[in-house]
């Protein structure tokens, strides 16, 4: 039995979006592709790797006579180019200028944006343990008569202790102390011995996974995306990032920076606040320091921007 299916050979066809007249006629802010699937290369731990990615393309449509763009064409640039060449800002600028080039008399604006998730080798706070932390990527690319736009968006998880429960718990344990030791001569191992138990910590403050959301934009003649410098800096400022491999001693250390790094939502907008402001590649910011509490459903939340005019407001970022 054949089951090969014959096509039709090669010959004229009707181009639609080219020479048909559109019913309603209007300019478009943006017209292109979505979830387009393919793996770029990325800078990963010290090396180039194949990650898997979804990118959106864009072009405006600035001429209202004309039915639609060449949707073709915007996804075989990026495959061509986001197949072959390393994900950099000099491969997005030329990515942008091809798609105008390809559009040449429709289109004036052009925008990509690559979302995958990017891998980070971590090493355990204490042990010789190591393990692997996968961080939410999104790349932005645009070009808007002629403007140049560049951002990168990323999220870090963080534990965060409550200040107020953790004065809550000490004052407990302080009237648990009064009660089990009441009188005035007290023996230094007893109250050692107290401690080590959980009738001695009758009570503990409450921690939530937490999460910083980042979106930063860089100077339009960047040559590096600074992902891992980025997150580096996120971490080190939160200085309770979740861990990958953790062994017993990890886990200790663990509380104890817990312990040391008490802090509010709004702590940590703060904290990153001047973390992004140090950075002199970042040109604006926008974060987003989310809470998730565990002693009630909902989130506590601080925004912070850089402040500056025509920059990114607090309403204005992407939550992931």
């Amino acid at each position: 039995m054949n089951t090969t299916t014959e096509f039709p050979p090669l010959r004229a066809m009707p181009d639609i979006a080219s020479d048909a007249r559109p019913s309603h006629q209007g300019t478009l802010d943006w017209v292109g592709m979505s979830e387009i699937e393919i793996p770029v290369l990325v800078e990963a731990s010290g090396g180039l790797i194949r990650s898997p990615a979804r990118v959106e393309a864009f072009v405006n449509l600035e001429q209202d006579e004309i039915r639609g763009i060449h949707m073709s064409r915007l996804f075989l640039h990026v495959d061509r180019v986001l197949g072959n060449e390393p994900l950099t800002p000099a491969t997005l600028r030329q990515l942008l200028r091809d798609f105008l080039d390809s559009h040449r008399g429709l289109s004036d604006s052009a925008a990509v944006r690559v979302r995958y998730e990017h891998l980070i080798r971590r090493k355990a706070l204490i042990s010789d343990k190591q393990g692997w932390k996968a961080y939410p990527i999104i790349i932005s690319a645009q070009i808007d008569q002629g403007h140049l736009t560049i951002e990168v968006a990323t999220e870090v998880l963080y534990s965060s202790t409550c200040p107020c429960s953790a004065a809550l718990a000490r004052q407990l344990i302080q009237e648990q102390f009064d009660r089990d030791f009441p009188g005035a001569a007290i023996d230094r191992d007893d109250v050692r011995r107290w401690l080590g138990t959980e009738q001695g910590i009758v009570a503990t403050p409450h921690s939530q996974r937490s999460r910083m959301q980042i979106r930063a934009r860089l100077k339009a003649n960047a040559d590096v995306f600074p992902i891992d410098a980025l997150i580096d800096r996120a971490e080190a400022i939160l200085a309770t990032p979740v861990q990958a491999a953790v062994k017993r001693e990890d886990e200790q250390a663990f509380a104890l920076l817990n312990g040391r790094n008490l802090m509010f939502c709004e702590d940590a907008g703060r904290r990153i606040q001047t973390a992004l402001n140090e950075d002199a590649l970042i040109v604006d910011f926008w974060a987003r320091a989310v809470h998730m509490e565990s002693l009630h459903p909902h989130d506590a939340v601080a925004v912070v921007t850089k402040g500056i005019r025509g920059g990114f407001q607090a309403n204005s970022g992407w939550v992931g």
